[in-house]
């Protein structure tokens, strides 16, 4: 009778650990069913870890925190030591610059567009990256149609809320169909940590071009260099052909 006969006290009857104790039927299944909840858990228990550690660096002037290993793989950055929260009742749009019609959205009014899901990975320019990540959101090519670009502009600058980060794209960049004023992350609305309730989001591009806190965007006659392109970074910032990088392209 082989070892693997339930008789003969195999697998389910007395299983053996690596020191030769006899493990019982009902352990086994036990630990078993640990297992598979732990499972299920899972995703929630990222959410709550992602959570816990954005909170914490949300208050770290130091920006260490962003050093944390976490289940959900992003690194939380700011570059100012805190960041007010905004949300349905007090948070605004602003679309104006180079336009024939300046706009002012509210967060309802943004939900309320028609709305884009892309499922792309998150590549940032230190090197972590986040595969298959869902972001959720308005087309900016929409809302520039909306304040109609006048013929001089040339490109778009994006303020936040934080008072002190800024990107630029050209206006074909900003015109592609995988940029996105993100309302979403992962089918959830976008939590303050991950720079909601609105984002921008470039998904071709390393992650600090996708700027946080999204409050302005204005229409330009030139590029003008963004927080970190000031502090060397690529202006065009695709990934793997820019910042001396060869990562994989996120977008095919």
């Amino acid at each position: 009778m082989d070892s693997t006969d339930e008789g003969s006290g195999g697998p389910f009857g007395r299983a053996v650990d690596g020191e030769g104790a006899p493990v019982g039927r009902r352990v086994l299944l036990g630990t078993l069913a640990l297992g598979a909840a732990g499972l299920a858990a899972a995703p929630y228990l990222q959410r709550g870890m992602e959570r816990g550690l954005g909170a914490v660096a949300g208050k770290d002037p130091t920006g260490l925190t962003g050093l944390l290993p976490n289940g959900g793989g992003f690194r939380y950055y700011s570059v100012v030591s805190s960041v007010p929260e905004k949300g349905p009742d007090d948070y605004r749009l602003t679309v104006d610059g180079l336009v024939e019609r300046p706009a002012d959205y509210s967060l309802a009014e943004l939900r309320a567009l028609p709305q884009t899901r892309l499922v792309r990975d998150v590549q940032c320019v230190t090197g972590w990256r986040v595969p298959g990540t869902p972001f959720t959101g308005v087309r900016l090519s929409r809302l520039l149609d909306a304040a109609g670009v006048r013929s001089e502009a040339t490109a778009v600058r994006f303020t936040c809320f934080d008072g002190a980060y800024s990107e630029s794209l050209t206006l074909e960049q900003a015109r592609r169909a995988d940029v996105l004023v993100a309302l979403e992350l992962r089918d959830e609305p976008l939590g303050h940590d991950h720079g909601g309730p609105a984002r921008l989001y470039v998904a071709p591009m390393y992650f600090y071009k996708s700027a946080k806190w999204l409050s302005g965007i204005t229409l330009t006659r030139g590029v003008r260099r963004g927080y970190w392109e000031e502090r060397g970074y690529d202006v065009d910032a695709w990934v793997g052909r820019s910042n001396g990088r060869d990562d994989a392209p996120t977008v095919a």
